[in-house]
This record gives C-alpha cells, structure tokens and sequence, in this order.
C-alpha cells in the first residue's frame, strides 16, 4: 500500500470539496443510464457514489425511491417508512428527494424532528420495535449515507422489516427496478413538490431519547457511572453527535464530546492513508487527533458518519485493530452476559480474525462464520439464536442483556460503551485483555491488500470452485479446508479461503472497484504472513487463468 505524504497530517484547503459545487451538480447531472459506472448499483451497503462523476445524482434518487415503493407494494409493506440520514453535503438534497417520491406514493415517511441527523441503528432499532408482535401493517426503513466514504459522496440503503441490511434477493429487485426507471427518463417515477425543509410529507418524531433510553438494557450504563471513568468521544462530524449529551444527562456519564463539530467539508478531519478524506474509524490516520489524545481519557472512542462503525482508543494500546476488539469484545460479552442462553452462537465474517474462533472455542460456544456483509446475521439476531455478530471491518451488534434482539444492523454507539463497560467491571481496557489473549493464544498478524482485476477475472474469481486451487500447501504447511462456500450458513462467499493450521487466505472481487482483495492471517510471524500473501496471489492467479 502506497501512503500519502498528507497520511495523518491535517486535511489542507487545497484538497477540501465545495459542499455547494456538490449539491449543483447533484440536481443539475444527468447520468447516462448506458455507462455502467453511472447506473444504480447495490452494493453490501445500499448504493454509493459522487454527484461529480455522475454516480449519485437526483435521477438516481428519483429511481431508487420509486423502485422502494413498488417493492413496499409487491410485499404488502405498509406501515411506516423510519428514514435517517447523516452529514454528507449531499445527503439531505438526497432525503429531500426521496420524501417527494414517499409523499406521491403516499407512504407515511418518518424523519428526525428539526431536519435532524440520524445514526443507522437507531433506525434499525426503530423498524424493530414498532414490528415487534405486530401481524401487518409492518415498518422498513431507508437510511441517506454513504458510511465513511470520502465528503463528495452520496450513498442510499434500504432495510426491509427485520429492520436489518437487505439481501440481494431484495437489492437485485430494487436494483433492477431502477435501473429500467433511469433508462425510460424517469417517467414512471412518482413525484410531489414539497415546500420548506420537506418535512411536510412525512411525520417528525425524536429518535434519539427511545434510542438512548434503551440503552440501559444493552449496556451496563450502572457499572460506568459507578467507576466514574473519564471518556472520550469524537463522532467525526457524524450523526452519532448529538446522541452523546443525552447519554451523559440521563446515566451521569463523564463522556466528553472532543469534537462537536458538523461540517460538510470534514475540514477538522487528518487525511487517510491515500491522500483523501475518509471519516474512518478504524484507520490510524484518519483518526490521528484522537489517536493523539489516548493518554488523556481512560477509554476514548469514534464513529464513522452514519455510526454502525466504532474506534477504540486505550491508552496501552493506541487505536485498537478492530479485529482485536471485536476478539475482546465476545470474551467479555460470553462471561459477563448471564441472561443470554448458552446455546445461542458467536457470528463473524470469514475475513475476520481467528483469534476470534479461539475465544468462542474456549468458552465452549458455536462458531457462525459467514460470507462478508452484515445481512447475514440479520436471522441469528432477530431470533435470539446469534448473541453477537461482527465484522473485521469494525462494524458490530449484539443481544440485549435479556437475550433478544436489538438491532439488526451495526452499531457503533454501543460498542463503544462497551469498551467502558469492560474497563468498569474489570478493571482493564480493551487493549490489556487483548495483551491477556495473546498471551494464551498466540500473536495474530493480519493484512489486506487490493490487487487488479478485470471485470471478467472478478466474476470468475467470484464463481471459483474449491477444485481450483491444485496446491496441497499453503506457506510449508497442508492445506486443512478450501472453502468456497461459509461453514456457518452454506452461503457461496463470492470467492475463496483457503486455511492451514497457522494462517488462511481468502480472496474475493470488490464490488465496486476494479480490483480484488486478499485477507491474509498467521498465528506464526510477518515473514510467516508475506509468504501467505505471496502464496495466495499465486494460487489466485492460477485458478484464474485455469
């Protein structure tokens, strides 16, 4: 990975976006339905893109949002539509384009009271309990964001009634919907003029006291007011920034806010690994001022925009990897969560840390392991089945402490409270019990890296059989499993890994750039991991060309 000279340093004006200039462009591009780059595109999260390169624009808008209320028809979903959104500059053009087309289908819209900013999960949790024992008349939800990409980008998801990520089944549906929108001009789309902010065609209520009232009933708010721990929080300019007052006024936390600071520019922000700015939680350079403060707070913490994403700060260890966290994280929750059934499995990503199935092996629990997304943990979560499922990418949720569901997407507000929780009932941070799981298990070094692809090669690489790789060892040792399919649901993980008893591999194509990804592990040394590495684009390369 080439690193930017800018890596970590301050965002200089030079490379700041004009918030306007995007919003111009946003209603005034039109994209050309034929280029393949400029069609609707559902990703893991919903579709992404720019107003400047023609990706994200209000056709694109007009098209998705008519396509959600066809599907709303097709299934008989007519409840309420919960509808969030975060700090992106183009993300409330956005919303106020989508409410135009809920308000001429005639779908009740629900929104932020004030045109407020909304984290993800608390629409996810929202979608939940106004569904919980109803028999119809069933609420889903759309949530305006882009995650922690770049400010110039727009992003648009849809959560069906579990209230969790939609699966491709449901995305393909939309997806294609729009699509056949775009290319007859948008002619089919629905569509109210709306005055003011919008919020004439969809109800306000306040999302944030139910949201942080529950609280109470995930986490132990009791056991970090009680240690009277000094805590840090940066929201990065997100939506999880007015959510962190009303913790501390109804627990009597002593959380401060180190940056309050809502900007479209994300002008406060230090600049990510390539030269560009990335609200990244889990990224040592996009979170270098926080990062900066570690010996000030007992636990600091931070979100990306929209919050399903968390970053962890400890003074004995700086910014926590995630996958290391997300391993302390279950060994905490599986020892100290006594209403939650034994029987009830750990989910994660197969892309994630194997220090992780050590832990749930350990205590005597069911592995889950799936193909990479969040969608598939949505069953596992909202039936009580899954206490916990986390992805390497730092996004997590889990059972509340009853055992039943609380959200079917992630959420980083309570993984960060989390980390207190741990400090308040141990008496060590995070990064102190990840030292204490080394010690048992060994030292994990984990990397990822991006290779070139074309179009053809990631559908191949994406449709490989275990067959095709021929080699019988990876890195000196034998090959254990060739694994094209998840051992935890059966699921075709659109790609490979391949395991040893020190270290795995797996290979899988980007969905949204022309390249594929290696994710690579030893429980043995770097040298160890470079020759997994070396040896992964090896075998890839050959089953590719075979």
């Amino acid at each position: 990975m080439t690193l930017s000279s800018l890596a970590g340093l301050p965002a200089p004006r030079e490379i700041l976006i004009d918030p306007a200039q995007v919003q111009r462009e946003y209603y005034a591009r039109k994209p050309d339905p034929a280029e393949r780059a400029q069609q609707v595109s559902f990703g893991t999260s919903g579709h992404r893109g720019s107003p400047l390169t023609g990706s994200f624009n209000e056709a694109h808008i007009l098209a998705i949002t008519q396509a959600i209320c066809d599907y709303r028809s097709a299934q008989d979903i007519t409840g309420p539509l919960y509808m969030g959104r975060d700090t992106h500059a183009v993300s409330a053009p956005a919303q106020r384009t989508a409410l135009e087309v809920l308000a001429a289908n005639g779908v009740d819209a629900v929104i932020q009271r004030d045109d407020g900013v909304t984290p993800t999960p608390v629409i996810s949790r929202a979608i939940l309990t106004h569904n919980r024992g109803r028999s119809d008349r069933f609420a889903d939800g759309i949530v305006v964001t882009p995650s922690h990409n770049p400010p110039e980008d727009g992003g648009f998801k849809y959560n069906p009634p579990h209230g969790g990520p939609a699966d491709t089944d449901v995305t393909n549906w939309i997806q294609d919907r729009a699509n056949a929108l775009l290319r007859a001009g948008n002619l089919g789309v629905k569509r109210k003029s709306l005055t003011g902010t919008g919020a004439g065609a969809a109800r306000e209520e306040d999302f944030a006291l139910p949201y942080v009232e529950d609280l109470k009933n995930i986490v132990d708010v009791a056991a970090i007011r009680a240690a009277q721990l000094k805590l840090g929080v940066d929201p990065l300019g997100g939506a999880s920034v007015h959510y962190w007052e009303p913790i501390n006024a109804i627990y009597k936390l002593n959380i401060t806010v180190v940056n309050a600071k809502v900007d479209p520019t994300f002008s406060f922000m230090t600049v990510d690994h390539d030269g560009k700015i990335r609200m990244d939680c889990s990224s040592p350079y996009a979170m270098a001022r926080l990062v900066g403060l570690k010996d000030r707070y007992q636990v600091a913490f931070a979100n990306d925009t929209d919050a399903d994403r968390h970053g962890i700060v400890t003074p004995s260890a700086g910014l926590m990897n995630p996958n290391h966290y997300l391993a302390v994280a279950i060994q905490y929750l599986l020892t100290h969560r006594p209403g939650w059934s034994d029987a009830t499995a750990v989910g994660k990503t197969l892309v994630s840390s194997s220090m992780i199935d050590r832990v749930v092996e350990r205590a005597g629990r069911t592995l889950w392991e799936v193909p990479v997304g969040f969608k598939w943990f949505v069953p596992g979560l909202v039936h009580g089945s899954v206490c916990f499922g986390g992805e390497e990418s730092a996004g997590a949720s889990f059972l509340r402490t009853g055992g039943t569901v609380w959200t079917t997407d992630k959420d980083g507000l309570i993984m960060d409270l989390l980390a207190a929780e741990i400090l308040a009932r141990t008496g060590k941070d995070p990064g102190e019990h990840y030292r204490t799981l080394t010690a048992e298990f060994g030292t994990p070094f984990y990397t990822r890296i991006d290779a070139p692809a074309t179009p053809e090669e990631k559908v191949r690489l994406a449709q490989l059989s275990a067959d095709a790789v021929r080699a019988a060892t990876l890195a000196g040792e034998p090959i254990t499993a060739k694994l094209t399919k998840a051992p935890g649901n059966g699921a075709a993980i659109g790609g490979l890994k391949v395991v040893a008893k020190s270290g795995w591999f797996a290979a899988r194509p980007s969905g949204t750039e022309e390249i594929y990804k290696i994710y690579a592990e030893s429980f043995k040394d770097e040298r160890h991991l470079s020759a997994l590495v070396a040896e992964a684009q090896e075998m890839v390369a050959s089953a590719l060309a075979s």
